[in-house]
């Protein structure tokens, strides 16, 4: 093994289904039973504002994603438009982002496996997953986007059919004895806003964590075999495929059931259909939620490894993480990430029931640290560009550098609320720990570095 570059074995295809890959998952499918019980039926323009804030997140991304393709293109970008640190700081926080998601995946596995068989340990399903999405990410990057492609798609269809198949009980009540749901659960317990406005604003929190990975489209422009095209087309679809997967299925969810009835035992979906008596789409339910796990891990676990890969060929991270497979594949960074998340595991057995929603915590955190920095890094490549130079970008943020701050105050927002909501504070306060300990790891690392090119102007003198 030695070092080379990475492969360019992502189609358009693959770049599509990787985008949902990461983004449709354990936000979606569980976490969603709490941003029900917080904002009730207005879950759906919770979701909708939400998915707004994230796709202008994606745009900007976008814009510098095409003009300069590059694997782990966060970090580079803020690496090379605005600084050494900032560069430093992106890439590691972006690697921790998507360890926590990892973990959270993991962490409930066993919840949907339980569906089947209560009585198993939920820590050895996630082992299961574990072990085998390690596989599938140190073969070549082409049967990974073959199997990414395959298992989004799987979700995708599935979602599709869940809402054509709650519409058609909702309006003619085929299934649930020929009586029509009607749209009265959206009014009729506590009307549309049952816990106000600030049900929604609580809500945002879980939304955050459930769009996490969508800006994913952009770490596949290293590898993609045509970024120029690729990458503005998977962008554009985002805000129809948050209309659709995200508003659409919580529309159906909350019509189809009383909002104030969903528990956290396992994933909403699966359950309201089971307390419909529709036991047999709760079944094929339960395996899409297991499948969109399966493919949420596989693309965080995709992420890690390239953000490691990116670090090191920067100097940002150990020089070992440069290393490349004949297959294309940054293997140590697969490993070196996956040793971080196997801890999941362990943890599992030993805090099962809070584990999840600390875990969300955090990575939610993470995660507005991550956007914000995205969009500060674009302002700094447009100012560093200048004027002449974007005007010939062929892909561009809209209504620039407007959106930029908007979306910068409303990330802000959120990250004030954690400090309100007793399950997410934790995040707040691991935060500044992680932070510093990023900001004493790059001094330690200029200073080696210092002291290298001191020693080799001193052996040149001698």
């Amino acid at each position: 093994m030695e070092d080379r570059d990475l492969k360019r074995g992502l189609k358009d295809r693959h770049i599509q289904m990787i985008a949902l890959g990461c983004a449709i998952g354990t936000g979606l499918f569980y976490g969603s039973a709490s941003t029900i019980q917080l904002a009730g039926p207005a879950v759906t323009l919770s979701y909708m504002i939400g998915g707004i804030f994230i796709y202008l997140v994606v745009r900007a991304l976008g814009e510098m994603s095409v003009h300069h393709p590059v694997a782990g293109s966060f970090s580079t970008y803020a690496y090379d438009y605005w600084g050494e640190f900032p560069g430093f700081l992106s890439g590691w926080n972006y690697w921790f982002n998507y360890i926590a998601i990892s973990m959270a995946e993991i962490s409930v596995v066993g919840v949907y496996v339980n569906f089947w068989l209560p009585d198993l340990p939920v820590w050895i399903p996630g082992l299961i997953l574990f072990l085998l999405v390690n596989a599938i990410n140190l073969s070549n990057v082409k049967a990974f986007g073959e199997i990414e492609f395959w298992g989004a798609l799987v979700k995708v269809i599935a979602i599709i059919a869940m809402i054509v198949f709650g519409m058609v009980i909702i309006f003619t009540g085929i299934g649930v004895g020929g009586e029509p749901i009607g749209l009265g659960n959206l009014f009729n317990y506590g009307g549309f806003f049952p816990n106000k406005i600030e049900g929604v604003i609580l809500s945002f929190v879980v939304v955050t964590f459930a769009f996490g990975g969508t800006e994913l489209i952009g770490i596949t422009a290293g590898e993609a075999e045509d970024p120029s095209t690729t990458i503005p087309k998977a962008t554009n679809l985002i805000i129809g495929r948050i209309l659709i997967f995200y508003v659409g299925s919580m529309f159906v969810l909350v019509t189809l059931y009383p909002w104030n009835q969903v528990g956290m035992a396992g994933s909403p979906f699966v359950e309201i259909f089971m307390k419909l008596g529709i036991a047999s789409a709760a079944s094929v339910l339960n395996v899409i939620v297991l499948t969109a796990v399966f493919s949420a891990y596989n693309s965080c676990l995709y992420s890690n490894a390239r953000m490691l890969h990116a670090l090191a060929l920067q100097g940002n991270a150990p020089a070992i993480f440069k290393k490349v497979s004949k297959q294309g594949v940054p293997y140590t960074g697969v490993l070196g990430s996956s040793l971080i998340v196997g801890i999941v595991v362990i943890m599992n057995m030993l805090i099962p029931q809070k584990l999840f929603i600390y875990v969300m915590s955090v990575a939610t955190i993470a995660a507005l640290i991550n956007w914000i920095m995205i969009l500060i890094t674009q302002i700094k490549f447009r100012k560093k560009m200048g004027p002449e130079k974007v005007a010939e970008l062929t892909y561009k943020m809209p209504f620039f550098p407007y959106t930029n701050y908007i979306s910068i105050a409303y990330f802000l927002m959120i990250a004030g609320t954690m400090v309100i909501m007793p399950d997410y504070r934790i995040a707040i306060m691991i935060a500044p720990v992680w932070l510093f300990i990023i900001f004493i790891s790059y001094r330690i690392k200029k200073k080696r570095h210092a002291m290298a090119e001191n020693t080799m102007v001193n052996d040149t003198k001698n």
